[in-house]
């Protein structure tokens, strides 16, 4: 059974099947809860389980799809050209808040660690969890810390952020389209900025924007963290 799967088209196809799936049930439920992505992530989870298929045999179709990530990331670009003049106007706001959510994400996840008294290393792992992954794993080695857990921290934070940016949007009153695309960027990276662009594309460009500002910051701050 392997032999005949154990190609990229495998890994290819049942992602996309699978995102489809996601897309149809959000869109028939109408739930923010109902999210395409974690259903993804379930989806694929359980037919890997269910038909006893080695991560392996997926994972050489989905290493593929991970390839057009950079090229998507350049793409987010385009939403900041259009939206120069905004920035222009909004430049010290945007780096100002920028910083204010890596110093709020880099000091939260110390200060729970050290209530929970965790080992240096799992605080090594999770100190850049609101950053894009390829910056978050080299901070990750830099202290010495778990690869593997600095990436599942990375993608939760980025499925809550997609999850919840409208709705924190509404509990704490973020009315202005800046301020709001700032706050995704910065705690969300890219699958947080994928909803921001969802939101309109003022908050699409400001959240592309933070989440290289974002990046530059944790890799500054973060050795004064751990």
């Amino acid at each position: 059974m392997f032999e005949t799967i154990a190609t990229p088209l495998f890994g290819i196809t049942l992602s996309l099947f699978a995102y489809m799936f996601g897309v149809f049930v959000n869109r028939k439920l109408k739930n923010p809860l109902a999210n395409p992505l974690i259903i993804t992530m379930v989806t694929i989870i359980t037919f890997l389980v269910v038909f006893d298929i080695p991560f392996a045999v997926y994972k050489s179709g989905s290493d593929i799809i991970s390839l057009f990530l950079a090229p998507v990331t350049a793409v987010l670009s385009v939403a900041i050209y259009r939206q120069r003049e905004i920035l222009k106007h909004a430049l010290v706001p945007v780096i100002s808040g920028t910083l204010a959510g890596s110093l709020a994400s880099l000091a939260s996840i110390t200060w729970m660690c050290n209530l929970l008294d965790l080992d240096p290393v799992i605080l090594g792992s999770l100190l850049a969890k609101s950053v894009t992954t390829p910056i978050a794993i080299a901070i990750t080695e830099q202290f010495g810390g778990i690869a593997a857990l600095t990436v599942a921290s990375t993608v939760i934070s980025g499925l809550l952020g997609n999850l919840l940016a409208p709705v924190l949007g509404k509990v704490f009153f973020v009315s202005d389209p800046v301020a709001h695309g700032v706050g995704i960027g910065s705690c969300s990276h890219a699958l947080g900025t994928s909803k921001a662009l969802e939101l309109g594309e003022v908050q699409g460009a400001m959240s592309s924007i933070a989440i290289s500002l974002s990046g530059i910051c944790t890799v500054l701050l973060a050795p004064l963290f751990f």
